[in-house]
């Protein structure tokens, strides 16, 4: 199957499974390049390929290159129902391993429930953990050997299947098959010992591991396919004749004429043919004010119409819509892997081979100075086991499990470990306005009367006749009303709106209306003028307002040393005005900014060399909350945005930045002390392994006890203050 294009450009991508470190992409991605014409870039934590030629595509053929890599690719249309299934095949190996290797750990560890024939049912338990749940790791093994690599996924490999061999070979060959043998705890003593509880208890810990990490990453995948699906399902579609049909919105081409009810989403980028409405577009925007749109005004996807009925001719669809390149934005931001995990990377890559090395050269030595075959190979397995990575593959994902359990009671939820060793060095701050400084609501600053007529009179039939709409600037006017006037409003008459004017209708016998101001801009507020009888009687300005809590969490962060800067879509007037309340700098304001220039802003700033965390929480947010070295969204805020971002405010306010942080910080701690033993424990354990001081069951405890080690250090984030 070939893909072609009028295009100078054709791009491609695809799904890539199998993927267990960034060495893995990158090696697929290496191996793509080497194709003529094509330039590929692979994301390891997306789990998918981008692939650009400069004519056509073969898609059969990328997919054969990357299956010879050793990795499973499909495109995205035939994944979903895939990936599914791998989610559920990880889960059953998991309760499987779980399950079976519990009463494996506890007959092997505790003499006193090793009934006669113990060892013989123990064998039964293990082996459907080992080879089958333990199978991912051993295709992983043989597929990276066939490259000549090692990852810890071969150690781990190696480990399983070494304690099984040896425990099946001892069974059958030993006086440890015997029925009524027992089998106690022994630092350095030969005998009869099996390690069935050793292969059980590795595959068991680790995919404990990777599930957890399997479920972070397809948040991301799960929050884009819903932004891409929020224009709705179906649209309807205006024909040559003048006739209209409803359809699926995939099925919409370009120069399609379609129509928008009030209230509906817009299905994709266009630009208005016939009516007048106010737009929404606050999602992708941060502009607080709805847009007047006109025929020959630009209106883009998934944004609200208001009051009028619009007819758009759509000029993009799909992937080339603004929604589906803020959603590529997110999913490169994404990319690449945690500087903590990157080191873990690259010792692993010499940890693997040194350790089987070692553990071979242990066997040989014990042969050569003279010891029995049953101890040289005993001491050659207590090397792997005691080196198995079990402590390694938790210290992460543990230390995230329990930060984001202890975050959430408090309103904080960590949703991934993207880039969380940078939130120490965290110096400055990009603020979205609207939502996150803001209540992202309209309210009346102020209304000015003429000619005698008081704020009451003015509020009082302006509200009359925008009681019946739903446009943010006539709730605010009627919020207003209700709080101040104590009698009902009174019922208007023939209340209507005309889109791109304002509201008309009669009050109490006079014909009011309401309309966008001759002066509509008074600092950061938006005027509208209240005639009654075609006369000015008084102008009603609103605005958007800023949090009670804003002003004082900012400067909470500036007495941590952290500079904050504003970074909007709304109008620079506006932007400054809320800055200069809440206590920003002017000069550290930067309005009318696109979803792509916020994200430029970001680059901008690391470049610089700061370290910047990123609050927002809109669609136009996403991507600069992906590319933050730490990314906050208020919970408030859109799918999108929560699950693009590091850390989540469930309490919308800015006071929980600080507890944020600082949570953040913890659990990164927590992180690196885990590592630190992770690798210290090995570095500690395997020359004792090699001296025969250790014997495997003894190094498999070792093992187990590392993990629990982990574990217990992660659980103090439980109670951390």
């Amino acid at each position: 199957m070939k893909l072609d294009s009028t295009s100078p450009e054709v791009t491609v991508e695809l799904v890539i499974g199998g993927m267990t470190c960034a060495a893995c992409a990158s090696r697929i991605e290496r191996r793509l390049n080497r194709i003529d014409g094509v330039e590929a870039s692979v994301n390891y934590a997306a789990e998918r390929a981008w692939v650009t030629a400069t004519d056509t595509i073969d898609v059969a053929s990328l997919i054969s290159t990357i299956e010879h890599t050793g990795y499973e690719a499909r495109t995205p249309e035939e994944v979903g129902r895939e990936q599914r299934e791998r989610s559920v095949d990880l889960e059953r190996r998991l309760v499987v391993a779980i399950a079976l290797g519990i009463p494996v750990l506890l007959m092997s560890m505790v003499s006193a429930l090793q009934f006669d024939g113990w060892q013989w049912f123990t064998l039964g338990l293990t082996l459907p953990v080992a080879l089958w749940s333990g199978f991912p790791f051993h295709r992983s093994m043989v597929l990276n050997l066939r490259h000549g690599e090692t990852t810890m996924d071969t150690l781990i490999s190696i480990g399983v299947l070494a304690s099984l061999a040896w425990s099946v070979w001892a069974l059958l060959a030993t006086s440890a098959g015997d029925i009524g043998m027992s089998m106690t705890m022994s630092f350095t003593g030969r005998g009869d010992h099996l390690y069935f509880e050793v292969a059980s208890t590795t595959v068991a810990i680790v995919l404990a591991g990777r599930w957890f990490e399997h479920r972070s990453k397809r948040r991301v995948g799960d929050a884009v396919n819903a932004l891409l699906e929020t224009a709705g399902d179906t649209v309807e579609v205006r024909r040559a004749d003048g006739t209209t049909s409803i359809v699926e919105v995939d099925a919409l081409q370009v120069d399609d004429l379609f129509v928008v009810a009030p209230g509906n989403r817009i299905a994709t980028d266009g630009v208005v043919i016939e009516g007048s409405s106010s737009v929404d577009m606050s999602m992708l925007t941060g502009e607080s004010v709805p847009v007047e749109v006109e025929p020959g005004s630009d209106v883009v996807g998934t944004a609200i119409n208001g009051d009028g009925v619009l007819v758009v001719r759509a000029t993009k669809i799909g992937r080339d819509t603004q929604v589906a390149a803020i959603a590529r934005l997110v999913m490169n931001a994404q990319s690449g892997t945690a500087p903590v995990q990157r080191i873990a990377d690259q010792v692993s890559a010499v940890f693997v081979p040194v350790i089987v090395a070692l553990s071979v050269m242990t066997t040989i030595a014990w042969l050569l100075f003279g010891s029995l075959t049953e101890d040289a190979f005993s001491t050659g397995v207590a090397v792997l086991i005691i080196a198995c990575p079990c402590a390694l593959g938790l210290a992460t994902p543990m230390a995230l499990l329990v930060g984001t359990s202890r975050g959430a009671r408090t309103g904080i939820l960590i949703s991934g470990p993207h880039i969380l060793e940078q939130t120490r060095a965290v110096e400055t701050l990009v603020l979205d306005k609207t939502g996150t400084i803001t209540t992202g609501q309209m309210w009346v600053t102020s209304v000015t009367g003429v000619d005698g007529w008081s704020r009451h009179d003015v509020l009082h039939h302006a509200a009359a006749v925008e009681a019946s709409h739903q446009h943010p600037i006539a709730r605010a006017i009627v919020d207003a009303a209700l709080d101040e006037i104590e009698e009902e409003l009174p019922l208007a008459i023939d209340a209507v709106n005309i889109p791109g004017f304002g509201v008309r209708g009669a009050v109490e016998g006079v014909v009011v209306e309401v309309c966008t101001s001759a002066d509509p801009s008074r600092r950061a507020e938006t005027g509208v003028d209240v005639v009654v009888d075609g006369t000015r009687v008084g102008t009603i300005f609103v605005a958007d307002r800023a949090k009670p809590s804003s002003a004082e969490a900012i400067a909470e962060m500036k007495a941590l040393g952290i500079r904050p800067l504003m970074a909007t879509g709304d109008r620079r007037a506006v932007a400054e005005a809320i800055a200069h309340e809440v206590g920003i700098d002017s000069e550290d304001v930067y309005a009318d900014l696109s979803p792509s220039e916020k994200l430029s802003l970001i680059s901008d700033l690391q470049a610089e060399g700061r370290q910047v965390a990123m609050v927002g929480d809109g669609v136009n947010d996403a991507a600069a909350l992906a590319a933050a070295d730490l990314g906050i969204s208020m919970g408030a805020g859109s799918d999108i945005a929560v699950h693009a971002s590091d850390l989540t405010l469930m309490r919308n306010d800015l006071t929980s930045v600080v507890d944020a942080i600082e949570l953040s910080r913890r659990t990164l701690q927590t992180i690196k002390v885990n590592l630190l033993w992770a690798f210290g424990y090995n570095v500690a354990a395997v020359p004792l392994a090699m001296s025969g001081q250790l014997s495997p069951l003894v190094a498999g405890l070792a093992m187990v006890l590392s993990s629990v080690f982990v574990v217990s250090n992660s659980l103090r984030l439980r109670t951390a203050t």
